[in-house]
């Protein structure tokens, strides 16, 4: 599986995972995916196999709901990273738009009917 590279806006998040080729995506519907407006990943990656490095303290992380979700983003910048799926707990969705290389605006996707969960 490729290797791939990613960081929010001003680099203090930055994390590396192996997935497979990137060549669709996922948008959901529930409450903060929509006014997030974030492309994910049609996968989800093993903790084992995503690297984050982040500078001093600068991930955060909002929980909602059910607190299963736990959605990381960059206290500097503002930049959603990446989750941790409610479908599959401890396992990652990525946030393809920053993810390097990766042209979100070209690529097909799924919606996922996550407000009726």
């Amino acid at each position: 599986m490729p290797v791939y590279q990613g960081s929010c806006h001003c680099g203090n998040v930055r994390f590396s995972f192996h997935a497979p080729e990137i060549v669709e995506g996922v948008r959901c519907n529930c409450s903060i995916c929509e006014k997030k407006g974030a492309m994910m990943g049609n996968f989800v990656v093993d903790p084992s196999d995503i690297d984050i490095q982040v500078s001093d303290d600068f991930l955060a992380t909002y929980e909602f709901a059910t607190h299963i979700a736990k959605h990381h983003f960059c206290k500097q910048c503002g930049i959603y990273t990446f989750h941790q799926a409610l479908r599959k707990p401890g396992h990652y969705r990525v946030h393809l738009g920053c993810v390097d290389g990766v042209d979100v605006l070209a690529l097909p996707y799924e919606l996922i009917d996550g407000a009726s969960l």
